[in-house]
């Protein structure tokens, strides 16, 4: 039986051929890819003075969040940031 290229059947016959594709980049596995990322993030992050806050909100508040947000073209955070900040200064002023 002789080999048909177009046959994907029988994958022992294409081991050794190379598909085509992205080529590799990066040496590292991909979940030690995504620790390095995490930690230079938090690494970049501590540099600009930022500090993490988990904040759960309901469904609802969330979609209006990102609507505003995106009314606004600002990233979620930055959004919860200036409202915070604008809540704090009113609180401030009384």
């Amino acid at each position: 039986m002789a080999k048909q290229d177009a046959d994907r059947t029988t994958l022992d016959l294409f081991a050794d051929e190379r598909r085509p594709g992205r080529p590799r980049t990066n040496p590292l596995p991909r979940q030690a890819q995504l620790r390095l990322n995490k930690r230079n993030q938090l690494r970049r992050d501590r540099e600009r003075g930022l500090k993490r806050i988990e904040l759960k909100v309901d469904e609802r508040l969330f979609s209006k969040l990102n609507v505003l947000a995106d009314e606004r073209r600002l990233s979620r955070a930055e959004l919860i940031q200036t409202l915070l900040l604008q809540q704090l200064e009113q609180l401030e002023s009384k």
